[in-house]
C-alpha cells in the first residue's frame, strides 16, 4: 500500500498579476491567455503522470482564478469539474486595505512591502492577514480532511500554497513570518507531496506575487 499523494498547483496568471495589482483575497480576477496556457501545461503534465480518469479528489479555493485553472486541468484528466470541492480556507492571503490596488501606488504611500529575497510580503497589510493566519485556517482544512483517503489535487495561490506546502513537509516555523513557508514557485507550477516529501513535477513560466 502506498500513502496518498497531494498534488498542489498554483493557478495561472491573472489580469491582476499582469497589471501589477495586489490580488490577495479578491474573489474573481480572470486568467490571462498566458494563465490559460499555464493551466493547459499543468493539465498535460498531470495527465502524463496519472493517465485518463485517475482516482483523484479535486479541490480548489473558491476563487474564480483557481476554479478556471482547475477546469482546464480536469479536462486533460477526463474528470468532471462539477465534482470539485471548494473551500475558502484554501484562498490567498488577505490584503486588507491594499487589496486591488496597484503595487506602485501602495509602495509610494507605505514604502517597501515586499521581501525580494524570500518572495514574501515583508509587512502585513492594514486589515489583512499574516502567514500565521493562513496557517491557522489551513490547519482547519487539513484536520477536517484528515480521514479522507486517496490522492487529491489542490488548486490554490502563491502565498497560501507556500504555507500549505511548508506545513505538509514539516518545515520549521519562520521567526518573522510565524509559519512554515516553503520556497516560492512560479505561476503554473505543480508539486506532489507524499509522506512529507515534496517533488516538483511542473515549473511554471510566470511569476507574480499575491
Amino acid at each position: 500500500m502506498t500513502s496518498p499523494r497531494t498534488f498542489i498547483a498554483r493557478h495561472g496568471e491573472t489580469v491582476f498579476n499582469a497589471a501589477a495589482r495586489l490580488q490577495g483575497d479578491h474573489a474573481h480576477t480572470p486568467l490571462t491567455r498566458a494563465g490559460f496556457a499555464q493551466a493547459d501545461a499543468m493539465g498535460e503534465t498531470l495527465a502524463e503522470h496519472l493517465g485518463e480518469k485517475p482516482a483523484l479528489t479535486l479541490w480548489a479555493s473558491d476563487t474564480g482564478r483557481a476554479l478556471q485553472t482547475l477546469a482546464i486541468v480536469a479536462e486533460h484528466l477526463g474528470l468532471d469539474w462539477h465534482a470539485a470541492r471548494t473551500d475558502p480556507r484554501l484562498g490567498e492571503i488577505g490584503m486588507g486595505e491594499w487589496g486591488g490596488r496597484y503595487y506602485k501606488d501602495v509602495v509610494g504611500e507605505a514604502g517597501a512591502i515586499f521581501d525580494r529575497e524570500t518572495g514574501l510580503f515583508a509587512r502585513k497589510a492594514p486589515g489583512g492577514e499574516w502567514y500565521d493566519d493562513i496557517a491557522a485556517r489551513l490547519r482547519g482544512w487539513i484536520d477536517d480532511t484528515a480521514d479522507e483517503t486517496g490522492d487529491r489535487l489542490v488548486i490554490m495561490h502563491g502565498m497560501s500554497s507556500r504555507v500549505l506546502r511548508g506545513m505538509m513537509t514539516r518545515a520549521e516555523v519562520h521567526p518573522h513570518f510565524l509559519a512554515p513557508v516553503a520556497d516560492g514557485l512560479e505561476q503554473g507550477s505543480m508539486v506532489v507531496i507524499q509522506d512529507g516529501v515534496e517533488t516538483l513535477i511542473r515549473r511554471g513560466t510566470g511569476y507574480a506575487p499575491a
